[in-house]
């Protein structure tokens, strides 16, 4: 099973739990602004990002809008932020009416608790 880790951060938080998720996944956790978008296609994608201003970075959200339902079989969501639903929600959204299976399931870690988060977002990364 092919699975791959994408994320945008500006401040650190979530790059930091995109590498705990990766950890877990086995897998190398790459920032969208690095991998505009996939290469090949993936059974599983991580995809996360947090809010800004209160609304979805515009690189998560361009990079979600470039996404193709033949690159990934099914996506699983992570959000970093205080925000903790709008982002899932709006991801879970756009990517559902381009087709894409999303899991409901989803991994929040608060900003303020980011380091206490790190082992259960490496077990988010295991389960699949």
């Amino acid at each position: 099973m092919k699975k791959a880790i994408r994320y945008f951060s500006k401040m650190g938080n979530t790059k930091a739990i995109a590498e705990a998720i990766a950890a877990g996944a086995g897998v190398q956790a790459v920032s969208i602004t690095d991998e505009p978008s996939l290469t090949e296609y993936v059974d599983i994608l991580y995809l996360g990002g947090a809010p800004y201003a209160n609304i979805m970075a515009p690189e998560l959200k361009a990079y979600a809008e470039k996404l193709e339902k033949s690159q990934v079989g099914r996506v699983r969501l992570f959000t970093t932020s205080n925000w903790f639903r709008r982002t899932v929600l709006a991801l879970k959204k756009l990517l559902r009416e381009k087709g894409i299976e999303v899991e409901e399931e989803y991994f929040y870690a608060h900003m303020l608790h980011i380091q206490g988060r790190k082992d259960a977002a490496k077990e988010f990364g295991r389960k699949a």
